[in-house]
């Protein structure tokens, strides 16, 4: 990527340089790393507010409208400001993954009749928890959740998680596969099918949903792939019988780079038109990077900047541990000097507190002379980051803030 590019691709209204200052949600950057301190996540609640009406603009204008809905894959942000503002939004539902998650979605607004879960591993104290939430929708991923869940609330309906066997993600990046050739430990597979339903109904559970999710992502050349996977789950719809709603998960994903281009959301939602017309089936979708992560950035304060032999390296007080995604996943997070002119830069390597050999953010930043700057901003942290920070090394303390 050269310098032009590295300073071009990212810029929003919202997310742009204005007279060589950088500016986000309407506010300088660097007042508010003054104001808040480092290390410091930031989300626009208009930003994430606008991700959703996109959403629903392009399901609808797809015709769509009324048969579809969005619930936010919490697992990807937690922060409870966060969650209130979606709940008073209107515009979304929850997916949850565990019974905290299901307590904390409910501590911020959100009823048990709005919240669908679905998780793998479920021991006895997870379910006698869920079972305590009249309203919850259980989707069951294994013979061993259908059993489980059939012997605390017989007669009720549920979901059937599936898996496929293919798998979609990001190009080129296998770890974002949650299905495929590989066998996972997500969902039933086909081979099974008959058995959970015959399980199910040992319980008189109702199979009401078709649940599946095979990769995070993916932008626009992954859509033929994504339709051949809904076309491909209908035998489990149709196996199943009364079957009312079908989540096809989420794996909506947003550029890193500037080869990335956004994903074409009219497509999209046109694809899902197509596969779904005339089905009479409900569509739930569970959008959460899309839907957070260019809605936040990570602010960090410079703490060196050093030649080492061939190679320019600039410390940051924040590490990995604290936003996992670009050192597990290979997403990059870029980063960027708060002020900025057209002048040439320099390729440098930005690192962070922790000793550990994967703790980089950013192998080649063209960044311009920092002897006079104390920060630096990281794009693409507002989902799968925060959430998923730890206390390696002891150095697990972050902030964050809401903007309005």
């Amino acid at each position: 990527m050269n310098q032009d590019a590295y300073y071009s691709w990212w810029q929003r209204q919202d997310l742009c340089y204005r007279e060589g200052r950088l500016f986000f949600a309407g506010r300088p950057v660097q007042e508010l790393a003054d104001q808040f301190g480092t290390p410091a996540f930031v989300y626009s609640a208009e930003r994430v507010r606008q991700n959703l009406e996109r959403l629903h603009a392009a399901l609808s204008g797809a015709g769509l409208a009324g048969r579809f809905s969005l619930l936010y894959a919490m697992k990807a942000n937690r922060f409870a400001p966060l969650l209130t503002f979606l709940r008073q939004s209107g515009l979304c539902g929850i997916d949850a993954c565990s019974p905290a998650e299901v307590e904390h979605a409910v501590s911020c607004g959100f009823s048990p009749a709005q919240i669908s879960f679905t998780a793998t591993s479920l021991s006895t104290r997870d379910l006698t928890a869920l079972a305590r939430y009249p309203g919850l929708f259980m989707d069951c991923d294994s013979l061993h959740a259908i059993r489980c869940w059939g012997a605390l609330k017989p007669g009720t309906q549920i979901g059937l998680r599936v898996n496929p066997a293919m798998g979609i993600g990001r190009a080129a990046n296998d770890k974002l596969h949650y299905a495929g050739a590989t066998t996972t430990k997500f969902g039933i597979y086909w081979e099974q099918f008959a058995e959970a339903l015959e399980t199910a109904k040992a319980y008189d559970l109702q199979v009401r949903k078709i649940h599946f999710h095979t990769g995070c992502g993916y932008l626009t050349p992954q859509l033929e792939q994504l339709e051949r996977i809904i076309a491909h789950c209908f035998r489990f719809v149709e196996a199943a019988g009364e079957v009312e709603r079908v989540n096809i998960g989420g794996g909506l994903g947003v550029p890193h780079l500037d080869s990335d281009r956004p994903l074409d959301l009219d497509r999209w939602a046109a694809i899902l038109q197509g596969q779904f017309a005339g089905r009479g089936l409900h569509v739930e979708i569970e959008p959460g990077d899309y839907l957070l992560k260019d809605a936040g950035l990570l602010l960090v304060e410079k703490t060196f900047v050093e030649r080492k032999k061939d190679r320019t390296f600039v410390g940051v007080d924040a590490g990995f541990n604290i936003a996992p995604e670009p050192a597990y996943y290979a997403l990059p997070f870029q980063p960027l000097p708060l002020r900025y002119d057209p002048s040439p830069c320099t390729e440098m390597s930005v690192v962070g507190n922790i000793n550990e050999a994967l703790d980089v953010w950013y192998e080649q930043a063209w960044l311009p002379d920092l002897s006079s700057q104390s920060h630096l901003a990281l794009i693409n942290a507002g989902a799968y980051s925060s959430a998923m920070a730890s206390h390696h090394c002891l150095r697990g303390q972050f902030k964050e803030f809401l903007l309005f």
